[in-house]
């Protein structure tokens, strides 16, 4: 079965910047095929991805965050939680999960870093979609 629907995970903390990443995910998507729901942060995004591809309704689920080093090493900690539960999330489901969670290790809250951000969450956004595309067609192709 072809799925033409995805679900996109999307972290409220610097949302002005992880928001990017949908814009370029449906670039490629058309916007009426995804599904967009909103977490608080990065930690929450693994449960709802498992909970999302348990559905059966999606084709692809892709997360999105911005982890940032607020001066103490608990960010290195959620960001590794937070790709460690997707890959989990998608063997569990067998549904590809995806992520576009980026854990800079120069960020500062300045109009050059959060213009630098935005334009690289649009990249990587575009390439969540490549590859939920790119996983679908092949997976299709061995279930011919």
């Amino acid at each position: 079965m072809t799925h033409t629907r995805y679900a996109f995970v999307k972290a409220n903390w610097h949302a002005d910047i992880v928001d990017r990443a949908l814009d370029g995910f449906c670039e490629l998507i058309p916007r009426e095929q995804v599904d967009v729901f909103d977490v608080p942060g990065a930690f929450e995004m693994p449960l709802l991805a498992r909970d999302l591809a348990m559905t059966g309704r999606y084709g692809a689920v892709a997360a999105a965050a911005f982890v940032v080093d607020g001066g103490i090493y608990r960010h290195d900690f959620v960001a590794q939680a937070v790709v460690d539960g997707l890959m989990r999330a998608g063997l569990d489901s067998g549904v590809p999960v995806l992520s576009v969670s980026l854990t800079p290790h120069q960020y500062q809250e300045t109009a050059h870093h959060d213009a630098i951000f935005r334009a690289h969450f649009i990249e990587k956004g575009r390439e969540a979609a490549r590859a939920a595309l790119s996983i679908g067609k092949t997976r299709a192709a061995l279930a011919a």
